[in-house]
């Protein structure tokens, strides 16, 4: 006897419980920059909904793994995929927030023109003004917290301020994905913990995936899902209590490293020196700017999934 073919609405059902395809990707993936190894045979997801703490030492490969996943470097093996589609460049689907110095703040240009300039992704110069692009920069501005910076130049902004219209120009068009590259330099400690509390927001709001690079794990803590730490062509993706040890961190720094925790904080310690703080002491503002590249901003909204966490993976 054979069984009954399932309902139209049965089948719906099992389609809706499916699994939630993980946004992002990496098979076997491997990254070099000339005779250098940043990242080698790397496998991981990051889940829909996830809050990812993107750590490790200055030059372990962060911002050139955010730029392999906007498709500006090439695996040398292996698959980068974001949504199950293989990387290209401009992909609607990831917002950018590249690093950032202090070129904004002499900048006479008001916020809501500022938001506008990145809606396409590639433009510089004066935004269209069609009623669209209004639209969605009304909305993303609403979304930060930023309507009353819309009239105001950035000159006149803080850091903290204009951080919140830098996140709004990566939400324009609701991306599935954001990458934020060391959005918390030359801020103080008040303002780092005001972007780490926004972005934390806006992502649970909308159910985005967020991978969120810093100098040190201490601002991320309260916000994070789990930590990508990156060192010595490794990757460790978990939990904090997974990842942030001593063997662990040892064996991605290549140097013994100890682990403190006091009063709520982590401490990452190499002998008497604080290795993060440490790594990256030069790195602070001295006027030095990073450019921008605003070549990948979003158009879908994701459902929100903070369920599906998985467990540390050495890669």
């Amino acid at each position: 006897m054979t069984e009954a073919a399932p309902s139209p609405q049965h089948a719906q059902d099992v389609h809706h419980h499916r699994a939630p395809q993980p946004v992002l990707t990496l098979a076997g993936v491997t990254l070099t920059l000339g005779e250098r190894t940043i990242l080698r045979d790397a496998n991981f997801a990051v889940n829909q909904g996830e809050f990812i703490g993107v750590l490790g030492p200055n030059g372990a490969g962060k911002t050139t793994l955010m730029r392999a996943i906007l498709g500006l470097v090439p695996a040398s093996r292996g698959a980068i995929r974001v949504l199950g589609e293989p990387v290209a460049r401009g992909n609607p689907k990831i917002g950018y927030m590249p690093q950032t110095r202090t070129a904004l703040a002499s900048r006479r240009v008001r916020g809501r023109d500022f938001v506008a300039m990145a809606a396409d992704g590639h433009r510089w110069g004066l935004p269209r003004a069609d009623a669209a692009t209004r639209a969605d920069v009304a909305r993303v501005l609403d979304l930060v917290g930023a309507t009353k910076l819309a009239d105001r130049p950035l000159s006149e902004l803080s850091g903290g301020e204009r951080q919140r219209l830098l996140l709004a120009q990566c939400l324009l068009g609701d991306p599935k994905l954001l990458l934020l590259d060391e959005p918390l330099i030359s801020l103080d400690p008040h303002h780092q913990r005001g972007v780490v509390e926004l972005v934390r927001r806006v992502q649970r709001e909308l159910g985005i995936a967020v991978l969120f690079s810093a100098h040190e794990l201490n601002p991320l803590l309260n916000a994070l899902d789990r930590v990508l730490y990156l060192g010595n062509g490794v990757a460790a993706l978990g939990s904090v209590d997974e990842v942030i040890t001593a063997p662990v961190l040892s064996r991605l720094y290549g140097s013994p490293i100890e682990v403190m925790r006091m009063k709520g904080r982590i401490f990452v310690m190499s002998g008497d020196v604080e290795v993060e703080k440490h790594d990256h002491e030069h790195e602070h503002d001295h006027g030095h700017d990073h450019g921008h590249s605003h070549g990948a901003h979003g158009h879908a909204h994701a459902h929100n999934n903070n369920d599906a966490h998985g467990h540390s993976h050495d890669a």
